[in-house]
């Protein structure tokens, strides 16, 4: 990135014996700019007083580097832009999480922790010219002043919102509760397009979207993320589930959960394992910052059979969640191998009101392993950071001495291997046709129950609608086809195979025209998700996927069979 940047700054220069010299220059500045940056990351580091030296003359290096580019460089400079993009090119090569956040995107940081902010509470996305409503929030202002998915923002206070970026426009969507937004919306079944004015809100993402029964006495929780708060909202959450019924059994999904705050995750584990238990430790450079972080609280409910969800998408504080589970034996942990992040992240503040969000340390989980997949420290010779090798991964025991592994994650007690989707599903997708089936199936009706699953008569009417639609795919065998081709061609063959290829290429093209039928359960899955999402938003989405989910399906069948569940956490 650091090259990018010099040759985006320094730019092309006319000339032969000009543009050696300044290649020469942009290879040198590069050393110097890392060499820096290097310098200063080190000034809060314990060896400052051996590195002064080195420090103070990187740093005239850099001063005097920077004036000169001010002083002679061809354009004007945008400084905070310069200095920036050389501080996020030093920060990217520790490793991804490792981060500077000047004051103004402070806001969007403590959305991260705290799932809070001011606005208008919608999803947003980037179609054609113009941003639309990809889906409002349910009991937020725009929803509650009767914005849809599929509306398209034309203007926004009076400016044209046209050829702007998400990003521009969540920026000026958000802002201080209680101020007003004005904007101009067109909606595909309204002639002319229509104002809309309200007031942001503090906007405030549960934790726990969705909480409830899913089978006799067997409860689905979803845990969206780890903010401030969450595991109190999931006590609550269980809490209310037991006064409707007896709890039998629970499924706690952290499937698509990034993680957040570490001492959620350790409250979280609290509300299911004795106080008193370790939960996670961390390590670092600096020793007097290592910890262990304890249960210590009374737990909730220390004896109801639980299962944890997670995937490859599942990171952080969930992986310190599914991995103290099952270290501790206290539940069975489904799915697929979880992120593999144990990083730790401690946030310093900086002049001018910016941060740095820093990894501090790696964290260990009750077995003693860390899960951290990918080693920064120790990068390819092309910048690339490799997975942990199968064969270097160290062996440790659970509780119950069940054997489990570090350097990749958490791989789950029972395997669940994804379901995996045809290119054609890929191509509906990016050509938003299930977005847009879903906006006109709810122009054309009023009201859908909650548990409303897609009808093979709304299949054969989606495939009335697509019928004229552009959604041009290429399989993995029209690939090889291909691919066989240029290589026959190259080889001077193809005259005598064409005949063939042309008889495969038309038979190919047939069975694609079956290819909807083929893949009609996973359309219907997908249509049920998006038009349920249409009438009631988020939880709708949830409950719409619970009937075509295989990993809850699995936790269920594991739940109900108590010696199953025994035996697999006993090691039997």
């Amino acid at each position: 990135m650091l090259r990018e940047f010099l040759v985006a700054t320094l730019g092309e220069v006319a000339g032969t014996t000009q543009c050696h010299k300044f290649k020469n220059m942009k290879k040198k500045y590069k050393h110097l700019f890392l060499v820096f940056f290097i310098a200063i990351s080190s000034i809060t580091s314990l060896g400052f007083i051996d590195n002064y030296f080195e420090i103070s003359k990187n740093i005239d290096i850099f001063t005097t580097l920077y004036k000169e580019l001010n002083t002679f460089y061809v354009d004007e400079i945008d400084v905070g832009k310069l200095i920036k993009t050389s501080i996020d090119a030093m920060l990217e090569s520790l490793d991804p999480y490792t981060s500077y956040i000047p004051e103004s995107e402070i806001e969007d940081f403590r959305f991260m922790t705290t799932g809070q902010y001011g606005g208008i509470g919608a999803m947003i996305t980037k179609r054609d010219d113009y941003v639309i409503i990809s889906e409002p929030y349910e009991n937020f202002p725009a929803q509650k002043a009767g914005l849809m998915a599929g509306d398209v923002i034309l203007e926004i206070n009076g400016v044209s919102a046209k050829g702007k970026t998400t990003e521009d426009v969540s920026k000026i969507l958000k802002g201080q509760p209680n101020t007003s937004v004005n904007l101009l919306i067109e909606r595909k079944n309204q002639k002319k397009p229509f104002e809309v004015s309200f007031n942001r809100e503090k906007i405030s993402i549960a934790s726990v979207p969705y909480s409830e029964y899913i089978k006799e006495g067997i409860a689905y929780i979803r845990l969206r993320s780890f903010t401030k708060n969450c595991a109190n909202d999931l006590k609550n959450a269980i809490i209310d589930l037991k006064k409707d019924q007896n709890l039998n059994g629970l499924i706690l999904d952290l499937r698509g959960n990034p993680g957040g705050l570490l001492n959620e995750s350790v409250d979280i584990v609290n509300l299911f394992v004795e106080k008193g238990e370790e939960v996670v430790s961390t390590k670092g450079k600096i020793k007097s910052w290592d910890k262990s972080y304890f249960a210590n609280k009374s737990p909730l409910d220390k004896e109801v059979p639980l299962v944890v969800l997670i995937n490859s998408s599942s990171a952080s504080a969930s992986e310190i969640v599914s991995g103290a589970i099952q270290d501790l034996d206290r539940g069975i942990v489904i799915g697929q191998r979880s992120y593999g992040k144990g990083l730790v992240q401690q946030t310093r503040k900086l002049s001018y009101n910016a941060q740095l969000k820093l990894t501090v340390a790696k964290y260990y989980i009750p077995s003693g392993r860390c899960i951290q997949a990918l080693d920064y420290s120790n990068r390819n010779e092309d910048g690339s950071v490799g997975k942990v090798a199968d064969s270097l991964m160290t062996t440790f025991k659970t509780r119950n001495g069940r054997t489990v592994k570090d350097g990749g994650g958490i791989l789950p007690d029972i395997i669940v291997e994804p379901e995996k989707y045809g290119m054609i599903i890929s191509s509906l997708i990016k050509e938003r046709l299930f977005f847009d089936y879903a906006t006109e199936y709810r122009f054309l009706h009023d009201s859908i129950s909650e548990k409303m699953i897609f009808s093979d008569k709304d299949f054969e009417d989606f495939k009335i609608y697509i019928s004229d639609k552009e959604y041009i795919y290429q399989t993995e065998t029209e690939k090889k086809l291909e691919q066989l081709k240029e290589k026959a061609s190259e080889e001077k063959y193809f005259s005598e195979i064409e005949k063939e290829y042309d008889i495969l290429s038309l038979k190919i093209q047939e069975n694609k025209n079956d290819d909807l039928a083929k893949n009609k359960e996973q359309i219907r899955e997908i249509l049920t998700n998006e038009i349920v999402s249409r009438y009631y938003y988020q939880r709708g989405r949830i409950i719409a996927a619970l009937n075509f989910d295989i990993e809850v399906e699995k936790a269920i069948e594991i739940l109900q069979d108590t010696q199953l569940y025994n035996q697999i956490l006993n090691n039997e």
